[in-house]
């Protein structure tokens, strides 16, 4: 916070004398603003003037007829106000009432219903491929070549669409993201009436146009919470992620049987342009562009996110290519590879195999399949969030950054590891579905783990880096997907892929362990 007891504004000339205190000696400042003043009288008395950040708040002095004002100054403007001396007041600070009633918890709130929705639009092929697959004859290989589909789109957007929102913020990205995505669910159905092909085709477009989902919400969350709530925000955001799977399982059955086997694809294809509108008119890119926001929370979101991280409040001038090359040479990226391939590997494997698992090997039907498959992505969105505040009142506490992500990412690896060795010798579809439950239920630390991790490597290459990690997650998801159906064609046991998933789960546990950090990366200068 800077400030001045007494200024002027003289055309486009600012005069202060800063608050200093009574044994100092005031020193006059004049500095020249931009044109953007000019719609304050030409010579104005002003007293209580303050600067935070890109804000200048002014009142006129007692005897002035003038009304305050709260302007936006440019960054350009800012540099030169940045003289006046520090005021010496305690940080602001937020309160658990403060929070849930924010700004900021508005935004992750409708983050979270446009993941809902990028899920639920995943799932639903999910359990139409049941159906599907009856019908048209479709073997197992080809059942998992049609569900992998989405992720050939998947694997181009994650990169190109991490640079665009480094460039151009999570909002706009986003807002083409969902409206794209939900015009692909929409018209599904008239693809798969067309040809194979073309139904292969929509879901790669579907997948293009997902792969900006989880940047956009990196780069927002990375704007509006300060660090110490970073985990918290990202666990509300990643819930509505796995309650769309939930909602996409547990509703696609009952949207079937009333509408047919494309009635969900239409539903959610529909809600995602609903959210389009909302998202535009209700959000901002960024806390200072946000009208309703009021001064304490703005004050404590810059507050804090200067403490953390300073280069976090500076823009990109430039829209150069991203240093892949020195992005690529860092071991700590190599740790977030590997996190990110393992978790895409094990989530598209237990989202797209479940269903088909519990009905082949169980016996239930489709109703019930999905069922058994639902309830674990909701306990996963509970125990997401609570993994989340842990990790923010571990690092409050003072525990290091470094050690707060290892952990929760050993329990997000190691936990669904041992789970699934118990899920292969399950005996009936409840016991089944509690060491799924478990499975996937601790498989959320990961949000708090490697996921919340890219933001603090890298601040301005968090898109274009999550977009490097995705990459290589759908090649595992592929791999994984694709690999289910040929392995249990070949082998003839679903249990053999699972207890592989769970090896890998450990490997990788402590790959992240020797070379993940929680410090940020210097990737703009070569050998550092």
């Amino acid at each position: 916070m800077k400030s001045v007891k007494i200024a002027g504004l003289h055309r486009n000339y600012f005069t202060a004398f800063p608050s200093t205190h009574k044994s100092s000696k005031p020193q006059l400042h004049i500095f020249q603003l931009s044109s953007r003043f000019s719609q304050l009288p030409h010579t104005l008395t002003l007293t209580n003037a303050s600067l935070t950040t890109s804000r200048l708040i002014i009142q006129p002095y007692p005897h002035s007829s003038s009304h305050s004002a709260r302007l936006r100054v440019s960054s350009h403007d800012a540099s030169r106000l940045a003289s006046f001396p520090e005021d010496k007041e305690a940080p602001p600070t937020s309160s658990f009432a403060e929070f849930i009633t924010s700004e900021r918890v508005k935004v992750v709130a409708m983050l979270a219903l446009a993941l809902a929705l990028c899920n639920a639009d995943r799932v639903v092929m999910s359990v139409a491929i049941v159906p599907l697959s009856l019908s048209r004859g479709w073997s197992r290989s080809l059942s998992g070549i049609v569900q992998s589909s989405f992720l050939w789109g998947y694997l181009i957007s994650p990169i190109a669409g991490g640079t665009l929102v480094d460039y151009y913020g999570g909002k706009v990205v986003m807002a083409w993201g969902v409206a794209l995505w939900s015009l692909a669910t929409f018209l599904t159905p008239w693809a798969a009436e067309t040809s194979l092909w073309a139904l292969l085709a929509m879901r790669a477009l579907l997948g293009v146009a997902e792969g900006v989902a989880l940047p956009c919400m990196n780069n927002m969350v990375a704007r509006w919470f300060p660090k110490t709530e970073r985990a918290q925000a990202v666990g509300l955001a990643m819930a509505g992620f796995q309650l769309g799977s939930a909602i996409g399982l547990t509703l696609s059955p009952i949207l079937m049987s009333r509408g047919g086997i494309f009635g969900p694809f239409v539903i959610f294809g529909l809600s995602g342009f609903l959210w389009v509108l909302v998202w535009l008119s209700a959000t901002s890119s960024t806390p200072d562009q946000n009208p309703q926001i009021s001064k304490s929370e703005l004050d404590y979101i810059l507050d804090k996110r200067q403490k953390s991280f300073p280069v976090e409040n500076k823009t990109k001038t430039t829209k150069g290519i991203p240093p892949f090359r020195r992005l690529l040479s860092k071991l700590p990226t190599w740790s977030l590879i590997v996190a990110n391939a393992m978790h895409s590997w094990g989530f598209f494997v237990l989202l797209s195999w479940m269903p088909i698992y519990f009905n082949s090997i169980y016996h239930v039907d489709l109703r019930q399949a999905a069922w058994f498959s639902a309830v674990p992505w909701s306990v996963m969105a509970i125990m997401g969030y609570f993994g989340g505040m842990w990790s923010d009142m571990l690092i409050r506490r003072g525990i290091s950054v470094t050690l707060t992500r290892k952990i929760m990412q050993s329990i997000g690896f190691v936990g669904p590891g041992i789970a699934l060795i118990g899920l292969t010798s399950a005996r009936s579809p409840s016991i089944a579905s509690a060491w799924l439950t478990l499975a996937v239920g601790l498989k959320s630390f990961s949000h708090s783990g490697f996921l919340v991790n890219l933001q603090e490597i890298a601040p301005h290459y968090s898109g274009v880096l999550h977009g490097i990690t995705n990459t290589a997650g759908t090649f595992a998801a592929i791999l994984g997907t694709v690999g289910t159906g040929f392995f249990v064609e070949l082998v003839g046991s679903f249990q053999g892929f699972l207890l592989l998933t769970a090896v890998l789960y450990f490997l990788a546990s402590l790959f992240y362990i020797l070379f993940s950090t929680g410090e940020r990366v210097n990737f703009d200068e070569t050998g550092c």
